[in-house]
């Protein structure tokens, strides 16, 4: 009677793996499958990113651009601004205080004033304040 239950208690065993063996097989069907889902969102979240940095960087260069357009019409404007300034003679006149001196020193008003006549006028004034006069006179042109 031994044997008779040796090969049932086996033909028990082998039943039980092979239901073991099916659960198996579902559960890596299982598992591949949520691999496959899951490998899937990583794809998209990667591409997402890259879309976003794609994005980001173009702005950037935009942004990049429209800033050095701006900047090239400024330097445009102020080189055009230097052109009509150099174009343009400065500021040949003395001032009306500066002439009321020169009169009364007697000083005649002229296109050019020697620097000699000019120390005579001013000797009445402090060193500062005359070589004050001279640099403002010689910027107007007027100092010869």
């Amino acid at each position: 009677m031994e044997s008779g239950n040796t090969e049932l208690n086996i033909e028990l065993v082998a039943e039980r793996l092979a239901a073991v063996a099916v659960q198996m097989e579902r559960a890596l069907a299982g598992m591949e499958e949520r691999y496959t889902h899951a490998c899937g969102d990583v794809q998209r979240i990667v591409a997402t990113a890259e879309g976003a940095m794609v994005e980001q960087r173009d702005a950037s260069r935009l942004d990049t651009e429209r800033k050095l357009l701006i900047a090239e019409q400024k330097i445009a404007m102020l080189q055009a601004q230097l052109e009509q300034s150099a174009a343009m003679p400065g500021r040949r006149t003395v001032g009306a205080h500066g002439v009321q001196m020169f009169a009364k020193s007697g000083v005649a008003s002229g296109n050019s004033i020697e620097a000699g006549t000019i120390d005579a006028a001013l000797s009445g004034l402090s060193l500062e304040q005359r070589i004050a006069v001279k640099s403002q006179l010689a910027r107007a042109g007027i100092l010869s």
